[in-house]
């Protein structure tokens, strides 16, 4: 591509002060520098390119070079003056360009994940970065053992993964709350499962969530709450899976949707055990490892470094606290979804 042709208003009063400087000497004054700093930002602004702008001026140079011996040093030194003042207005106006697009970026953001904005006009302002809301998005978000931001060299490298891989496909990655965030069109269903292998793998094991599927311009906002949600069951819960899917883990919202009838039926099945000597956390560990290991004792016994005779040991106590035999598949039912219930509401540590 073509460089434009540099206006002449650029290098306003630019001959002639390199005319004065190279007859008398004298370096450039506070104003006339700050005039060519004025000069570079608005040079900036119009979007004229940095290279062609320092090229006019060395070449307007050559054309204003006196022919008096003894003045090309006078004349060089001026023209270094001029071009770094002009240079730092460029940068200058530069810097507050992406600043502003940054805080229109976050602002955006905002209120993508919030819905705090009118859906139509979220829509329009959603194509400058990249996104159609008219189609159906979906959400992943990784969580390391750092808070991560914009800038960051974790963000950086996912970014460049991606980019790499799919160029640009109408992705949108950022952070929010110290957490990665991946948004992406339905289509492109290749492009979630990848975030989550390069985020887990530069957050150093972090864990990732990815919502479901949501259509319209709602479906961003309702795919994150989605993975914020699953991540924060998957640490009430225990689980050590690296990626968890949100449609994977729908049984859980189901039992929490009324929490008193859930905290009843906690309370009611397992209350017994805090009768027990060391209370009901050892006992809800048992239970936990014997569902966990598919009902096999030998193996849950080994999750928790037990003898078999100490787990079946438990188990028996556990039948004859709470009147619910583990090993029976009429008390099973029951007694796996209190413990469920009991972890998603952290007791006993929280009382109900």
């Amino acid at each position: 591509m073509t460089e434009r042709e540099i206006p002449d208003a650029y290098l306003e009063g630019y001959a002639r002060i390199l005319a004065e400087v190279s007859a008398t000497g004298r370096r450039l004054t506070r104003q006339e520098i700050e005039s060519r700093r004025a000069l570079g930002e608005q040079a900036a602004d119009a979007g004229h390119g940095l290279r062609a702008l320092v090229g006019a001026h060395l070449a307007a140079a050559r054309t204003a070079r006196p022919g008096a011996p003894g003045s090309v040093d006078s004349t060089l030194a001026a023209v270094q003056q001029v071009v770094d003042a002009f240079a730092e207005g460029y940068e200058r106006a530069q810097l507050l360009a992406v600043r502003q697009e940054e805080a229109a970026r976050r602002e955006f953001i905002d209120d993508l994940l919030y819905g705090r904005s009118d859906l139509g006009r979220l829509a329009e302002r959603a194509e400058r970065f990249g996104l159609r809301l008219s189609h159906a998005h979906a959400v992943a978000v990784a969580q390391g053992r750092a808070a991560y931001g914009e800038g960051d060299p974790v963000p950086r490298q996912v970014e460049h993964a991606l980019i790499a891989r799919f160029g640009n496909r109408n992705v949108l990655l950022t952070t929010k709350d110290g957490r990665l965030l991946c948004v992406a069109p339905g289509h492109e269903d290749e492009v979630l499962p990848y975030f989550a292998k390069q985020a887990h793998a530069a957050t150093e094991g972090g864990r990732v969530a990815i919502g479901r599927l949501q259509p319209g311009p709602g479906g961003v906002v309702q795919s994150y709450e989605e993975a914020l949600s699953a991540l924060a069951m998957a640490e009430r819960l225990g689980l050590d899976d690296p990626v968890l899917r949100a449609a994977d883990l729908l049984v859980y919202p189901v039992l929490t949707r009324d929490r008193q009838a859930m905290a009843d039926l906690v309370v009611n099945t397992l209350g017994p055990l805090t009768t027990a000597r060391g209370g009901a956390q050892p006992l809800l560990d048992t239970l936990t490892a014997y569902f966990e290991s598919g009902c096999v004792a030998a193996e849950a016994a080994r999750r928790l470094s037990l003898s078999v005779r100490a787990m079946t040991y438990r188990l028996d106590r556990i039948h004859q606290l709470t009147g619910a035999n583990p090993a029976d598949p009429a008390h099973r039912y029951k007694l796996q979804t209190a413990v469920i219930g009991a972890r998603l509401l952290d007791w006993p540590a929280e009382e109900l």
